[in-house]
């Protein structure tokens, strides 16, 4: 089992940055690629960002290129979503997703099999 703990959520102007933390346990970190996907009320579950095992290739919505960026420390066990220029729409929860059975991250959230329990991000205008 791997446990996955969000933090580094809030209220945020828009224009602002936050960065959001994902600590694993459980499980060697390096074994797993990485997703953070967003979830908005109302709306379904999207991905937002991925990583590899190793870190070297990241994949990104189109809705946060150029403004997200995601990596991971395999020292820290942790993963990140350093997010700049936040807009309104941004406002979900995000959760952060492993899976130990593929090499590389991608936005299919059913290729991941387990999952944190989510950090607010509320940009406000």
């Amino acid at each position: 089992q791997v446990q996955l703990v969000e933090s580094g959520g809030g209220l945020v102007q828009a224009g602002g940055s936050l960065r959001l933390s994902c600590a694993a346990s459980g499980r060697s970190f390096s074994s797993l690629a990485m997703g953070w996907f967003r979830q908005a009320p109302g709306k379904e579950r999207e991905s937002v960002a991925a990583i590899s095992r190793g870190g070297g290739i990241t994949y990104y919505a189109d809705s946060v290129k150029g403004r997200f960026t995601i990596s991971r420390d395999n020292a820290k066990n942790t993963v990140y979503l350093q997010m700049n220029s936040l807009k309104p729409e941004d406002t979900a929860v995000y959760y952060c997703a492993a899976t130990p059975t593929r090499y590389y991250g991608d936005s299919y959230g059913d290729h991941y099999e387990f999952w944190g329990q989510g950090t607010q991000v509320t940009v406000s205008s």
